[in-house]
């Protein structure tokens, strides 16, 4: 597991943010889950059962990350996968995750079926009861990418041609559920700091929208660390990685101050390339040191104490 995952995980495995994610996603920003109705769950599957027969045995997945999510008496298993790429077997492989998911329920039904006194034939044979039910799993793949152009359902990554579509018909379909982070209109359905980082990622490469973003939100004057980690690792910028030894204190990041010093360090960056530009072309043109510094102090309007550093530079005076 990489750096990105670590720090991501980190941050989608905190419960208000989880609670939060799945109130945004699924029900549209309605606040149907709270924090404390979630409750952990390995993120390692082992398909065995009936699979493990043929051929899959020690088949281990590993979601980035997963909870129980409880709704009056019963529960639903909602996990989180993190891709920074498209996946072209997306579908075949949450269904993997799901499918892992139901074959984990079902063997400890089966266990408890064989320790039962009257087991029938059926129950013998399937491991399973007629009453019993497995509790729904629920799959969302959060892209970090610009356009997702892989498939969404299992029937895009099978071959129909020539085939009949009464039996068509008889191919069970599975659907994904993408979530394109960059292009995430409905930030507004965020009530933790999620709506900053997935606000912040939608308009990661334009630095007058960041800017915009940034001075009318205060949040971003008090960034929580782990969110501001996982927005820095996937805006890519390793800017924001060093600003943050600057600006973090107490587990809270200034991010408005850090932006505001990098726009600064920029435009001088800046100012020194075309400073630099411009006495080149003006020694290839043959002008004087002496003409070439009283120019740049009008060209870039220098103050007393920068027009001295470069009368020294070229030793004026």
């Amino acid at each position: 597991m990489g750096q990105r995952d670590l720090v991501t995980n980190k941050c989608l495995s905190d419960a208000e943010r989880y609670a939060d994610l799945i109130n945004a996603v699924v029900f549209n920003g309605e606040q149907r889950l709270h924090s404390e109705e979630l409750q952990e769950v390995d993120s390692k599957s082992v398909i065995s059962g009936w699979l493990y027969k043929y051929g899959y045995k020690g088949w281990q997945l590993y979601r980035d990350v997963v909870k129980k999510v409880a709704f009056g008496a019963n529960f639903a298993v909602v996990g989180v996968e993190n891709q920074d790429e498209v996946h072209y077997l997306m579908p075949l492989r949450s269904m993997a995750y799901d499918l892992a998911e139901y074959e984990k329920q079902a063997s400890k039904i089966g266990k408890l079926i064989r320790k039962k006194k009257n087991i029938t034939s059926a129950e013998f044979l399937s491991h399973y009861g007629k009453q019993d039910r497995l509790h729904p799993c629920v799959t969302i793949v959060l892209f970090y990418g610009k356009d997702w152009d892989g498939s969404k359902e299992l029937y895009d990554l099978i071959d129909f041609t020539d085939i009949p579509e009464e039996m068509k018909g008889y191919v069970n379909n599975y659907k994904v559920h993408i979530v394109n982070v960059s292009k995430w209109e409905n930030v507004e359905r965020f009530k933790t700091d999620l709506k900053q980082i997935f606000g912040f990622l939608r308009c990661a490469n334009d630095k007058e929208k960041i800017k915009e973003l940034t001075d009318n939100d205060p949040e971003f004057q008090s960034l929580d660390e782990e969110a501001y980690d996982m927005l820095a690792e996937y805006a890519a910028s390793s800017v924001l990685k060093r600003l943050k030894k600057k600006y973090c204190k107490g587990g809270k990041v200034n991010m408005c101050k850090g932006l505001q010093d990098w726009a600064a360090e920029e435009r001088l960056v800046g100012m020194e390339q075309g400073i630099e530009a411009f006495v080149q072309d003006k020694l290839e043109d043959g002008k004087s040191k002496e003409e070439i510094v009283s120019k740049l102090i009008l060209r870039f309007q220098l103050d007393d104490v920068k027009a001295n550093n470069y009368y020294q530079k070229y030793g004026v005076r």
